[in-house]
């Protein structure tokens, strides 16, 4: 009986043994454990505190655009050719044929002046031309005996030699005297104002009776204006800026106050190559045809270009510039994600976004609306953007 109650002792205590140690191993356990958990909250809590330190940036990418730019400018319509006709004699008009919108054509007679001045000028000259032909023939008559009679040693060489000097003189007369009738015939063809090409009167600043003075400017008004308007050139004044992209042979479109709803064709025929000072403008010239003459010179019109894509300008939304004491710049980051800093230019200005010249690759990730105090080699954290914020374009 004692050895039994002896083993069960044995056993008992060796069982409450057991029970210790492995409530001891599980205590361990479970500090260890705690231990583990703490260090890891702890580091986590380093690296979202790290996080948190770090700015939160965005990140976009230099685009082309789409398509060109559209370049809305004004401009002014005037015809083609344009001729204003002044008189060339003076006298009072007598009649005029067409008034102002009437088609005429080439060399169609227009208006006709009275000039009884200049008619009696002319018979006065054509008499000048008679006497002195009647004159050449009797000094031609008279050289011709003064010859004769130089041959038989009748008279002297110096007599003859007057007599011949006469003759050239009395013809330099007819000649002259010729010269004057044929002035005057030519003067009075300009009593007929003609057309000098095929167009439309566009103004008449005359009537029956009106006095006229030859001359143009100060000297007298113009009587008539002709002018071509089966085509209409347009003068537009372009920004320094686009000339380069505005040369002969660009196409554009053209509307007008009275036919807003319609666009009409043109194409650039000219540039002056210079810029004005004074509006930093280059003067274009279009050309527009105009068959059926809806289009009225001296008008105002809207020109539209839509200029070539240029696949060296790369697009960024306005927000990415840096400007400060460095001048103009863009935040990107690198291989590495570090801040780099890069100055660029701007070909152009497109209210929301700009057009970069020089300074930028399209590989470049470059930061939108980069925070105060970046600087080269910062380690910045890239988020998302907002579903609702605006995209580069």
């Amino acid at each position: 009986m004692s050895d039994d109650k002896t083993q069960a002792s044995t056993a008992h205590h060796r069982t409450s043994h057991w029970r210790i140690m492995l409530a001891v191993l599980m205590l361990v356990l479970i500090v260890i454990a705690c231990v583990i958990w703490r260090v890891s909250e702890s580091r986590t809590l380093k690296d979202w505190t790290d996080k948190q330190a770090l700015p939160n940036v965005v990140l976009i990418s230099p685009s082309v655009a789409p398509q060109g730019p559209v370049l809305n400018l004004p401009g002014r319509l005037e015809a083609y050719s344009r001729a204003s006709i002044f008189a060339r004699v003076s006298g009072y008009l007598k009649s005029w044929k067409f008034d102002i919108g009437a088609p005429v054509k080439a060399g169609q007679l227009l208006a006709e002046i009275d000039a009884p001045e200049l008619d009696q000028q002319l018979l006065q000259a054509r008499a000048d031309l008679a006497s002195a032909q009647a004159n050449e023939s009797l000094a031609s008559t008279t050289a011709k005996r003064w010859q004769a009679m130089l041959a038989s040693d009748s008279v002297s060489r110096q007599d003859v030699d007057q007599r011949t000097g006469d003759l050239s003189a009395k013809q330099a007369q007819v000649m002259a005297a010729k010269a004057n009738v044929d002035r005057l015939v030519a003067t009075k063809g300009f009593q007929r104002l003609v057309a000098p090409f095929d167009g439309v009167v566009t103004a008449r600043e005359t009537d029956v009776g009106a006095l006229i003075n030859a001359g143009s400017g100060a000297n007298g008004p113009e009587l008539f204006v002709v002018s071509d308007v089966s085509r209409l050139r347009v003068y537009v004044q372009v920004p320094q800026t686009f000339s380069p992209l505005v040369r002969a042979g660009t196409s554009a479109s053209l509307t007008v106050p009275e036919y807003q709803k319609e666009q009409f064709a043109a194409r650039v025929i000219a540039t002056a190559d210079s810029v004005n000072a004074t509006s930093g403008t280059t003067l274009v010239q279009l050309l527009v045809d105009n068959p059926g003459g809806r289009l009225i010179p001296g008008g105002f019109t809207n020109v539209e270009f839509k200029l070539p894509v240029q696949v060296n300008a790369l697009r960024l939304p306005a927000s990415a510039l840096i400007f400060d004491e460095h001048g103009l710049r863009v935040a990107t980051l690198d291989a590495n994600d570090k801040v780099r800093f890069k100055t660029i230019t701007i070909a152009r200005e497109l209210g929301d976004s700009v057009e970069v010249g020089s300074g930028l690759s399209a590989s470049d990730r470059v930061i939108d609306t980069p925070p105060d105090g970046l600087a080269d080699d910062d380690s910045v954290q890239v988020v998302q953007p907002d579903k609702g914020a605006k995209g580069n374009g």
